[in-house]
């Protein structure tokens, strides 16, 4: 059985394309690698609130899956859009690692520091704003190894990004600082990779990437965040987030919230529940009816 593979062109994508090819060859498929250049590569003068959120990173793979050109697209789960088409399914999500976000630099520096940190996501910003309102932000787009030139150039002191992507680039030793969970919460997905596919895809092939790929205590944890997000209808550019982690073997937490762009408002909420769907509808309607609605309302204006 042949599985074809989409992904972006980045190292990193590609390091996440060829780790679930792994899997499915020792599974005993064979394989082959398509690279897709999205939306998202190609722009990089622009934030990715200015550029459209929706799909920005995966419109062009889910055409390929749409003509059957590939049978599966790979993404990193945070860069999912919370709603996907009718006719797609995203079907399995990998062991999920660490979730932290982590400061980078090639410095010996803190947060605590006066510094200036290269970030393009809307919810690491509005976070800097709120905890760290000392240090300097500057936009910061591009893939891994481009960001962190752009630093070593001069560009910025430090980048804020996912330990995951880090750790997978062996990047490590320039982790300076990995940030608390539970003041700088993950975005949804944070740490896993997500596979996708059309729902047309013959069974027998959907059988086998699940058998190989799929983590299912990462599944349920990651279907309740994106139960959650889906909910908000929050895209990359509007700064909500949110970690699923199991309590005990039967109940889930989920800790989510939204922040103001800047920075100066914030509302969390935790929900414990043994349904991962439920309880991420649950938790944000929570949200919403403890004052992020307003916020929510306000972010959108803003970004309009």
């Amino acid at each position: 059985m042949k599985i074809t593979i989409g992904t972006r062109g980045s190292k990193l994508a590609l390091w996440q394309a060829y780790f679930v090819e792994e899997q499915l060859k020792a599974a005993g498929a064979e394989t082959a690698i398509k690279i897709i250049h999205t939306k998202g590569d190609k722009i990089l003068d622009r934030s990715l609130s200015k550029i459209g959120s929706k799909g920005v990173f995966t419109e062009e793979l889910e055409e390929q899956l749409r003509s059957g050109e590939i049978d599966i697209a790979v993404h990193s789960a945070k860069d999912l859009q919370s709603r996907l088409d009718d006719d797609f399914e995203i079907i399995a999500f990998t062991e999920r690692e660490e979730v932290n976000d982590v400061l980078v630099s090639h410095k010996e520096i803190t947060l605590q520091d006066q510094i200036t940190i290269g970030t393009s996501s809307t919810r690491r910003v509005a976070m800097l704003r709120a905890y760290y309102p000392q240090v300097k932000i500057v936009d910061m787009r591009g893939n891994l190894q481009t960001r962190i030139g752009k630093m070593e150039n001069g560009d910025c002191d430090a980048l804020l990004l996912a330990y995951a992507g880090v750790h997978r680039m062996g990047y490590h030793d320039l982790i300076k600082e990995k940030i608390n969970v539970k003041q700088f919460t993950p975005a949804v997905g944070q740490g896993s990779v997500a596979i996708e596919t059309s729902k047309s895809l013959p069974t027998e092939k959907k059988e086998l990437i699940i058998a190989a790929c799929n983590d299912p205590q990462t599944e349920i944890c990651l279907r309740a965040e994106r139960s959650f997000l889906k909910e908000i209808n929050g895209g990359c550019s509007i700064p909500v987030f949110g970690y699923a982690h199991w309590f005990d073997d039967y109940l889930l937490e989920l800790n989510a919230g939204i922040i103001s762009l800047d920075g100066q408002k914030v509302i969390r909420v935790s929900t414990l529940l043994d349904d991962p769907i439920k309880l991420g509808k649950d938790s944000a309607e929570k949200l919403l009816n403890s004052g992020g609605k307003e916020i929510l309302d306000e972010i959108k204006q803003q970004l309009s």
